[in-house]
């Protein structure tokens, strides 16, 4: 079987992950305090909304993927001496992803200095899950704070070259976040069919023309019709989330998870495609970028029409300079569904499920265990007590080779499958 291998680029990223997170709460409070001071309450109330809302539900999903092997092999449960009670109270208490970017760091530093092989696919196990709780945070929070954030900019009229570099800058890391998953799922694949550098760069681009495309879109919306923009999302919330239901997804252990699950993806889908289900994508893709496309249209239109109507209290438009925008939107959208392809095209392999890394199912300890027992022949058992112990060592041993095999993360190999094997 394959190794997962945990580079010291992957120890840097992970490790700048956790301080990026740190940074964030700063910026966050800061944020916070700025709209209080400004007493723009009704910014302040929808950005506490979202911290929460956000915070809440990366703690579930994190809660929920904790199984009893990370409680015996996470170093910092095991430094801390932690019981899965405190840390389901860590979690409670919003702290639970710290502790798993600190576990992960731990565990990748020992297996970074001792070599241990065991402790190195733990810690690609750990960063799996890291990477898919930081694209549920960069869709549940930084997106809808991106859209609010330049929905008041544009109110105020501020609307400068400063602030078109902090947008970008926002837009920016959310496509990285979406980057850094799409390097965890490349971890899957066979030596022969790595991807180069060149296609996680490409990769970048095109999730950045489209997730920049639909965020201005939005906040471009949100800025003339601000109470209608949540009545958007919840009709395209719904429509989404129907499409994900539709679609049967098996991601989670538990049928209440497995329908968090599903509502979370329709999140994803209001402002990014993703991945949920094994097979053709190919017209699923056609079909969501389409109505993506077409949303796009319907949001820059009636920002026009509002802009135009002179009706505004904050800065009017000209008819050409806001059909200007308004084509340079809808125009990213499409330059990046062009990249999109050219990635389909050059840089994306198509392969068989069965060639991913890890097993088709974990397993549970007894099954290699019996499987090991059963290869043993009879002449390795001798009737001495001291054959019997070396018996039982070999079983031990073969079964300990067997645990180490199976570190790898079954719900991100079943997200890699749904990326790669779609021939």
């Amino acid at each position: 079987m394959a190794v997962f291998k945990y580079s010291c680029l992957d120890f840097v990223l992970t490790f700048m992950g956790l301080c990026f997170l740190l940074l964030d709460i700063v910026l966050d409070i800061w944020t916070v305090v700025t709209f209080y001071q400004e007493k723009a309450y009704v910014s302040l109330v929808i950005l506490v909304l979202l911290l929460v809302v956000s915070s809440v539900l990366a703690q579930v999903f994190s809660w929920l993927w904790y199984s009893p092997k990370e409680f015996v092999k996470g170093p910092v449960v095991k430094s801390l001496s932690l019981s899965p009670g405190k840390v389901k109270l860590l979690h409670v208490l919003q702290c639970g992803i710290y502790f798993r970017h600190a576990g992960v760091v731990e565990l990748s530093l020992g297996s970074l200095r001792d070599s241990d092989h065991d402790s190195e696919g733990f810690a690609v196990y750990l960063t799996h899950d890291l990477s898919m709780l930081r694209i549920i945070e960069a869709f549940s929070e930084s997106a809808p704070q991106f859209v609010l954030m330049l929905a008041i900019i544009l109110r105020q009229g501020q609307l400068d070259p400063v602030t078109v570099l902090k947008a970008f800058g926002s837009a920016s890391a959310i496509a990285f976040s979406v980057t850094m998953y799409h390097r965890s799922l490349r971890s899957f694949l066979p030596d022969k069919k790595k991807q180069v550098v060149v296609s996680s760069l490409v990769y970048y681009v095109w999730n950045l023309c489209l997730l920049l495309s639909r965020l201005v879109a939005l906040a471009l919306f949100a800025s003339v019709l601000p109470c209608f923009i949540f009545m958007h999302f919840l009709c395209s919330w719904l429509v989404l989330f129907f499409f994900v239901w539709r679609s049967k997804t098996d991601f989670m252990d538990s049928p209440g998870g497995e329908w968090l699950y599903r509502a979370t993806v329709g999140l994803i889908w209001y402002f990014c495609w993703f991945n949920v289900v094994e097979g053709r994508t190919l017209r699923r893709t056609l079909i969501y970028h389409s109505f993506i496309v077409a949303d796009i249209v319907l949001l820059c239109g009636l920002w026009c029409w509002k802009m135009l109507s002179m009706e505004l209290p904050f800065f009017p438009v000209s008819a050409p300079v806001a059909a200007a925008v308004a084509s340079c939107v809808v125009g990213v959208y499409v330059v990046g569904l062009a990249l999109k392809m050219l990635y389909y095209r050059y840089f994306h392999p198509n392969i068989a499920k069965e060639e991913l890394k890890g097993h088709e199912d974990e397993g549970s300890t007894d099954e290699p265990r019996r499987k090991t027992m059963m290869t043993l022949r009879r002449a390795d058992v001798e009737e001495s007590c001291d054959g019997e112990i070396h018996y039982l060592q070999g079983v031990v041993e073969r079964d300990s080779d067997q645990r180490k095999e199976l570190h790898y993360n079954k719900r991100m190999r079943k997200l890699a499958g749904n990326f790669y094997c779609n021939a």
